[in-house]
């Protein structure tokens, strides 16, 4: 998670910088973006389907031999 926060941290730091001098971001467009997001956010809703879901191998494993 502080990986995350240093990086949007740093990302405002050097868009703010870019600001002040007038010199044009070479980011992405907008559109581009929003489509990452899209990306990420689907990586991550298939990720936690699957952690609720989908028994992992070791809980299978502990709930056969419990019985």
């Amino acid at each position: 998670m502080t990986g995350y926060l240093v990086s949007l941290f740093m990302g405002l730091v050097v868009g703010a910088a870019y600001g002040l001098v007038n010199v044009r971001s070479p980011a992405p467009p907008m559109i581009a973006l929003v489509g990452l997001l899209g990306m990420v956010l689907g990586q991550q809703a298939i990720d936690m389907a699957k952690r609720r879901f989908v028994p992992s191998a070791q809980a299978s494993i502990q709930r056969s031999l419990e019985q």
